[in-house]
C-alpha cells in the first residue's frame, strides 16, 4: 500500500467515525436518545405483565394446550424482539398464562401489539359503510329483505348476507367498539360483520364479510419500505409488503382474480376489497388492483412509516390461534444492578489493561499501534451500540458485557497475527518497507479467515439461543465486524505511514522492528561483505542472492580480460 493510499484510509475511517458520531449527537439533541447504551432488564430493570390466554374460534372455551401455549410463547418473543435485541424475558406461569418481562417501560405500540395477538385471516369485503349503527327507525324491515335464493358460489358471493346478518349489520356501531367476546365469536366458515381498528372513533368503518379465504398462517413474510410508482420512483409514502408460502401463493393467486374482475367490472364495487382481519377487527381492507401470481403483494395508502411498520409486524407475526388479556402490570428492579454492570466494565479494563502491558513488553513501542486500534475499536463499538438501542431497540445486558470482554482478546489477535508476519519477513531478509507489504498480504487472509469464523458463530448462536445468549451473539459479531474495519482502515495504514518514518523505518532499538533484537540473519553481499537487514534495498535473501553471485561473475570476467589482454607485460 502507497503512502497516499494509506492516508486515504484512515480518512475514510475518520468519515465514518464523524458520522455515526454526527448521528448520535442529532439524537441526543432533539431528546430521541441519550449519550450512554439502553440497558437490558438484568441491569435496568423493567415491566412485567402477566398474559391470560383465550382460545378463538372452534376452540373458543376449551383449555389451551401446551403446543399452543409455546407457540405464543415464541411469537410474542418475535413480537417484542422484532424491531431489534431488547433480550426481553417470555416465560410461563403454571402452564396456562404467560409472562413478559420487558427492559423499561413499554410503549402504548408494544403494549397493544402483545395484547392484539390473535389468529389472523384474509376474508373478502362483501359490503361496507359508515361505522355508526343505522338509527332504529331507519333500519331496513327485515322482512322486506329477501333471504337468499342460492348457496354461495365463493366467499364473496351476496348470498352469504341473510336477513339476520343484515339487521346485525345495522345495528353495529363501531363509534363504540366491539367487545372481545363479539370478535372472538366470529366463526371462519361464515360471513360476519366487522368493525376497522378504529373503533371508537366516528371515523371508523363496517363491514360484512365472507367467509375465512386465507389465513395468517400462510404469510411468510411481511416488511415495509417507501411506496415507488410504475416507473420506481418513490411517492414520499410507505407501503407494506407480503409474502405468501406456497399455498397462500395460489389460493390468492384465485382471490386476485376474482375481485380484481368484480373491480373491473362495476368500479367502486366493495367486493374488490379484501379485509386483512386480526383479532376480529379489520386492520387494513385493501382494494385488489391487478390479478397477483407469485404471491407478492403490496399494500398501499396513506400511511406513515410508523403505521406501516405496525402494521407489517401486526401481518408477519399475527398467526397466533389465541388472543390475550393483561391480568396483571408491574415494575419489576434490575436482577443483577448497578454493582454488576460495575464489575463487568472493571472486568473489561483490566482485560484491557493487560493487553496493552502485553503489546509494550513483546513490540515495545510497536505496542502503541496495537492500544490505539484497541481504542479506535472501542469507540467504533461504543457509538454502534448506542446508535443501535435507539434505531433497533438494542439493549446492553451482563452478557453482551461478557461478549464485550471476550473481543478485547480476539480484537489483539488480529494485530498479533499481523505484527508476527512483518516480523517474519524482516528475519527472512526483508527491508522493513517491504517486509510490511509482504506481511499484510499474508496476514490478511489469516484475520479474514479468523473474523469470518466469529462471525458465523456469533450468528447461528444469536439464530439458535434466546434471551441474554443473544445479546452475547450479538455483541460478539458487532465487535468482530468493527474489529474488520479498525485492521483495514488503522491498523494496516498506520503500519504503513510508520515503516516509512525514520525511526521505525530503519529499525531502530526498542521500536519492535529492530532486525538485531529479532535475530534477522546478515546476508552475503559478496567479495567478503555481509548486509545488514536493516539497510534499505527492499530484495529478498534469493534476489540479493543472484545479485551477489551476477557481481561476482563480472568481477571475475573483468579480472580475466584484463589478464589476457597483455601477454607481454604477463611474461614481464
Amino acid at each position: 500500500m502507497a503512502a497516499s493510499s494509506a492516508r486515504k484510509a484512515l480518512l475514510a475511517l475518520v468519515a465514518v467515525a464523524a458520522i455515526l458520531a454526527g448521528v448520535l449527537v442529532y439524537g441526543v439533541s432533539t431528546d430521541r436518545t441519550g449519550w450512554s447504551p439502553k440497558l437490558a432488564l438484568d441491569l435496568e430493570g423493567g415491566t412485567q405483565m402477566v398474559l391470560s390466554p383465550t382460545l378463538q374460534g372452534d376452540d373458543a372455551g376449551q383449555e389451551i394446550s401446551q403446543e399452543q401455549l409455546d407457540q405464543a410463547v415464541e411469537i410474542i418473543r418475535q413480537r417484542v424482539d422484532g424491531a431489534g435485541v431488547s433480550e426481553a424475558e417470555i416465560t410461563t406461569q403454571s402452564g396456562r398464562n404467560i409472562v413478559v418481562s420487558m427492559p423499561g417501560v413499554p410503549s402504548s405500540e408494544t403494549r397493544d401489539l402483545i395484547q392484539t395477538s390473535a389468529q389472523m385471516a384474509f376474508r373478502p369485503v362483501i359490503t361496507t359503510g359508515a361505522g355508526a349503527a343505522v338509527p332504529e327507525d331507519q333500519r331496513t324491515d327485515p322482512k322486506s329483505i329477501p333471504e337468499p335464493d342460492a348457496k354461495p358460489t365463493n366467499s364473496s358471493d351476496p348470498n352469504w348476507v341473510t336477513r339476520e346478518l343484515y339487521a346485525e349489520y345495522e345495528a353495529l356501531d363501531c363509534t363504540k367498539g366491539q367487545s372481545q367476546e363479539e370478535r372472538a365469536a366470529q366463526p371462519q366458515d361464515k360471513a360476519v360483520v366487522a368493525c376497522d381498528t378504529q373503533g371508537g372513533s366516528e371515523n371508523s368503518t363496517k363491514f360484512i364479510l365472507g367467509p375465512v379465504e386465507i389465513p395468517g398462517t400462510e404469510i411468510s413474510d411481511a416488511s415495509y419500505a417507501q411506496a415507488t410508482n410504475s416507473q420506481g420512483h418513490a411517492t414520499g409514502g410507505f407501503a407494506v409488503n407480503l409474502q405468501f408460502d406456497e399455498q397462500g401463493t395460489k389460493t390468492f393467486k384465485e382471490l386476485s382474480e376474482r375481485l380484481y374482475s368484480l373491480g373491473q367490472s362495476s368500479q367502486g364495487d366493495p367486493r374488490s376489497q379484501f379485509a386483512i382481519v386480526l383479532d376480529g377487527s379489520v386492520i387494513s381492507a385493501p382494494s385488489m388492483n391487478s390479478v397477483i401470481t407469485d404471491g407478492k403483494a403490496q399494500i398501499t395508502g396513506n400511511f406513515t412509516e410508523d403505521e406501516a411498520k405496525f402494521l407489517s409486524q401486526q401481518l408477519k407475526y399475527g398467526a397466533l390461534p389465541v388472543s390475550f388479556s393483561i391480568d396483571s402490570e408491574q415494575q419489576v428492579s434490575a436482577t443483577l444492578g448497578s454493582d454488576q454492570l460495575r464489575m463487568g466494565i472493571v472486568a473489561g479494563l483490566i482485560g484491557l489493561a493487560l493487553v496493552c502491558i502485553y503489546s509494550l513488553f513483546q513490540y515495545r513501542w510497536l505496542g502503541l499501534v496495537t492500544i490505539a486500534s484497541l481504542v479506535v475499536a472501542g469507540v467504533l463499538t461504543y457509538l454502534a451500540i448506542t446508535l443501535l438501542g435507539w434505531g433497533a431497540n438494542y439493549r446492553l445486558s451482563l452478557a453482551g458485557v461478557a461478549g464485550l470482554v471476550v473481543a478485547i482478546g480476539q480484537t489483539a489477535d488480529s494485530f498479533i497475527v499481523y505484527f508476527e508476519r512483518i516480523r517474519d519477513e524482516i528475519r527472512a531478509g526483508r527491508t522493513i518497507p517491504a517486509a510490511v507489504d509482504h506481511g499484510w498480504q499474508r496476514a490478511r487472509q489469516t484475520v479474514l479467515a479468523s473474523k469470518a469464523v466469529n462471525l458465523l458463530a456469533a450468528v447461528v448462536l444469536y439464530f439458535v439461543a434466546v434471551g441474554n445468549v443473544r445479546g452475547f451473539a450479538f455483541t460478539l459479531g458487532l465487535t468482530a465486524i468493527a474489529d474488520l474495519l479498525v485492521v483495514f482502515l488503522f491498523t494496516h495504514p498506520v503500519m504503513v505511514l510508520l515503516a516509512r518514518t525514520r525511526y521505525f523505518g530503519s529499525g531502530a532499538k526498542n521500536s519492535g522492528l529492530d532486525p538485531e533484537a529479532l535475530d534477522a540473519v546478515p546476508l552475503y553481499r559478496g567479495a567478503g561483505r555481509l548486509r545488514d537487514p536493516s539497510e534499505n534495498d527492499g530484495l529478498t535473501i534469493a534476489e540479493r542472492r543472484r545479485r551477489a553471485a551476477r557481481e561476482t561473475a563480472a568481477g571475475d570476467g573483468t579480472a580475466s580480460s584484463s589478464a589476457h589482454s597483455d601477454p607481454q607485460e604477463a611474461q614481464r
